[in-house]
């Protein structure tokens, strides 16, 4: 997933790679209303984790293996503004140290990623659940769906990059059948791994789950006004 110096031409990678600069910008400036002083250290936890995290991979099938990509994760536990900023951070700590997705390659993987992911990801999840019941069950559950939507969705954008500027000669329409299936094969994994994740988070701490602060903070309301009316 992580896109290697020279797969896609110069022009598209510069382009994107515009396109990535303007988007962590306006994170930079959403993620301010998302984070305080409670609530920034999570915001580093998490960056720490998906870091961690992405360097250790899992069978899918046919000898091929996945990541977390960590997009749905952030998004829910620290806001989409924020978690834009960590994988991000993430991605360019990978690419320079690891040599994980090329340095010319950063806009396009921070797009996908960082974009893409994080955006599609917390869409789907606010929609989800609103769709369930309130309460704290439903934040893992809409976690869940998120995650998995997540990652082909993130696979079909590098497809889009491919068939813009790709170098090889492989059918736009081969690639995508190749990565849309094997990375919805991921996004399980994906999907697990962050449902179990808020979960912990939300047994310990809900307070500082972003995806359930709101929600959270409202049934403490009507509880209160429940009790006062009796």
């Amino acid at each position: 997933m992580h896109i290697p110096d020279g797969f896609i031409d110069l022009p598209t990678s510069l382009a994107f790679m515009g396109i990535s600069a303007v988007g962590v910008g306006v994170a930079l400036k959403g993620a301010k209303s998302e984070l305080s002083d409670k609530t920034a250290p999570l915001a580093g936890l998490a960056t720490v984790f998906i870091f961690a995290a992405q360097m250790i991979n899992f069978p899918v099938a046919a000898g091929t293996s996945g990541h977390l990509l960590g997009g749905a994760l952030a998004a829910v536990l620290i806001g989409p503004w924020a978690a834009t900023l960590s994988i991000t951070i993430v991605l360019i700590l990978q690419a320079l140290l690891f040599a994980d997705g090329g340095l010319t390659a950063i806009g396009l993987n921070v797009f996908n990623l960082s974009l893409v992911g994080v955006w599609v990801s917390y869409a789907m999840f606010t929609v989800v659940k609103k769709l369930l019941p309130k309460g704290k069950g439903a934040i893992p559950i809409a976690a869940f769906i998120a995650a998995l939507v997540q990652v082909p969705i993130a696979a079909s954008s590098f497809v889009f990059q491919y068939a813009i500027g790709s170098v090889a000669t492989i059918p736009v329409s081969t690639v995508f059948a190749a990565m849309f299936s094997t990375h919805v094969l991921i996004g399980i994994g994906e999907a697990f791994i962050t449902s179990l994740t808020i979960s912990a988070v939300l047994a310990t701490r809900a307070d500082l789950v972003y995806g359930y602060r709101g929600q959270g903070k409202q049934l403490e309301i009507r509880q209160m006004v429940n009790r006062d009316s009796i």
